[in-house]
């Protein structure tokens, strides 16, 4: 058989059976996009100036991929036109969390900005916090069959040690076996992202990455996502928002003198 071109020569399909799905849109409750734009309100007026500022999105065990609320870690920096937050304050952050609250994203302000999406500093950020709440959010999508050339099956305690040279895989079970189909599970988890801004405008992506515990097979996804707003029990109140106050003081850090290197965050 003759072919006219390479490209119509195709590799057989591996098949993949799903187990679950990762969310397709931002979940979020009204609570807590109204907290997200009262940080920015007070970050303001406690500060004289819009600046940028650094958050997480928090869920609950019982439903992680409901945002539940926003928790504001401390910032090492916040300008007009830059913030930064290290790995550190992550961490501890993190550890501060209740045993049924998550980390199931990040939430940051562009501040009076006219940058109204996110921006390629961001892009490197989303990948930092998928790490970062990757175990808590993990879960079994799909099974995945594995192609494996040159695979060996050995019967157990029927081969010698010699035999283990053979093959790129050796299969050792209790019965003789001629073929196998090897299907591996697939892990997802994801990442909600966020950015706002002082005028009321707000864009959303969802991360998400596929790991293969067998092969080693990874897949990073980025995309725009819809932001569905659910009602719940929860209402800001005033002593609220006077607590969220005193946390814009201790924890944004102005800086009204910044080293040329921190000029510049686009």
């Amino acid at each position: 058989m003759r072919f006219k071109s390479l490209s119509q020569l195709k590799r057989p399909e591996l098949r993949k059976v799903t187990l679950a799905a990762l969310p397709q849109r931002v979940t979020m409750a009204h609570y807590a996009k109204q907290k997200a734009f009262i940080i920015s309100d007070l970050v303001r007026a406690v500060h004289k100036d819009s600046l940028e500022w650094y958050g997480f999105t928090l869920g609950t065990t019982e439903n992680p991929s409901l945002i539940m609320d926003i928790g504001l870690p401390y910032n090492d920096l916040n300008l007009q036109t830059r913030t930064t937050l290290s790995s550190v304050r992550i961490a501890d952050f993190k550890e501060s969390l209740p045993d049924d609250v998550i980390m199931n994203g990040w939430i940051h302000s562009h501040g009076a900005l006219k940058y109204e999406r996110f921006s390629h500093t961001d892009e490197n950020n989303h990948l930092v916090v998928l790490d970062f709440v990757a175990a808590s959010l993990r879960r079994p999508v799909a099974k995945r069959e594995i192609a494996i050339k040159d695979l060996v099956f050995l019967v157990n305690d029927q081969f010698v040690e010699e035999d283990l040279a053979a093959g790129s895989v050796c299969l050792i079970t209790d019965v003789p076996i001629t073929m196998a189909t090897i299907m591996e599970t697939v892990y997802g988890n994801y990442c909600y992202s966020i950015v706002i801004g002082d005028q009321g405008w707000h864009q959303q992506q969802i991360h998400t990455r596929e790991i293969g515990v067998l092969s080693g097979y990874s897949t990073v996804t980025t995309k725009d996502a819809e932001l569905f707003l659910v009602d719940t029990v929860k209402v800001l109140m005033e002593a609220d928002i006077t607590a969220l106050e005193d946390e814009v003081k201790r924890k944004i850090q102005p800086n009204t003198n910044p080293p040329v290197e921190n000029m510049e965050r686009m």
